[in-house]
């Protein structure tokens, strides 16, 4: 056995975290989705530890303009329970879209992508969605990720 060949586990002390920011505008949702939760566990690094939050922070600007492909829109259904008997609720995309918080689309279509957890509740916390293009966030110098340039069928016509 070779001592040359170690498995690198990082520590979270020595993680490098960047922070991105995606302009959501004509983006497919579960195309934009699956990119975000694939940065957010760090899993495009070298050094990707599967027990670490390891991943970047991202910051999503225009999630009311994300699109859907064919009829989802209308036809897509999201169900959430009260707690009580008989309590199962449903509300369509275009309700939600519409609606008082469009960008709770862009979040559970991330949220659904992530395996569940401890590390799931704190990877969750580098993630942040505004409906609009404005962002408190402009100290930490965010880099640019062009989700709409790396595969066309990332952006809806």
């Amino acid at each position: 056995m070779s001592s040359a060949q170690k498995t690198y586990s990082l520590k979270p002390a020595d993680v490098d975290k960047k922070w991105i920011i995606v302009d959501a505008e004509g983006l497919v949702v579960g195309r934009l989705a699956s990119i975000i939760a694939m940065r957010l566990r760090g899993k495009h690094k070298a050094a990707y530890t599967p027990h670490v939050d390891c991943g970047d922070n991202v910051i999503v600007i225009n999630a009311e303009k994300v699109k859907f492909t064919g009829r989802k829109r209308e036809q897509k259904v999201y169900y959430h329970h009260t707690g009580y008997p008989g309590g199962i609720k449903e509300r369509t995309a275009k309700f939600l879209l519409d609606g008082r918080f469009p960008e709770r689309v862009v979040e559970k279509a991330v949220e659904r992508m992530l395996p569940r957890g401890p590390l799931f509740r704190q990877i969750m916390g580098n993630l942040r969605v505004y409906k609009g293009s404005e962002h408190p966030h402009t100290a930490q110098q965010p880099q640019a990720l062009d989700v709409g340039s790396l595969n066309r069928k990332n952006v809806s016509a």
